[in-house]
């Protein structure tokens, strides 16, 4: 059964970093500047109603997944989960932030989906990975 969960956080991991990569952060640069400060307030509020949990729980999952029995795949698994939260608390909250604090110029909203990229094929990384766990 914990197996199978973990695979579903992965897969819906997979499933949201995509729809944000391909959908919903390129309407941000649509967006003019009152209507995106906004927005995003609202997005950033209830995305993290879906995101935090699945990050926990998927951090939870491969955690115990190297504790039960460590091996190149798992380290491999786990060590990317890593990754993606680094990418996500040192670069995409940031770029968040700039955005919360006005500072939604099209440089900023262009690095944040520049960036998303390494996020979108890390997590993408960890499902396969997780596909031969």
């Amino acid at each position: 059964m914990l197996e199978l969960t973990g695979h579903l956080l992965d897969f819906g991991m997979v499933v949201l970093l995509w729809l944000v990569q391909l959908v919903i952060y390129p309407s941000f640069l649509r967006m003019e500047k009152a209507v995106l400060l906004e927005w995003h307030r609202t997005y950033t509020f209830r995305i993290s109603f879906v995101i935090i949990p699945m990050m926990f729980g998927q951090l939870g999952i491969w955690s115990y997944a190297v504790f039960q029995m460590t091996d190149g795949l798992r380290i491999t698994g786990l060590s990317l989960v890593f990754i993606c939260w680094i990418l996500t608390f040192c670069v995409s909250v940031p770029l968040h932030r700039r955005i919360e604090h006005g500072e939604g110029s099209s440089e900023v909203l262009m690095a944040l989906v520049d960036t998303n990229w390494y996020r979108t094929v890390c997590w993408t990384a960890v499902f396969v990975v997780g596909l031969f766990r």
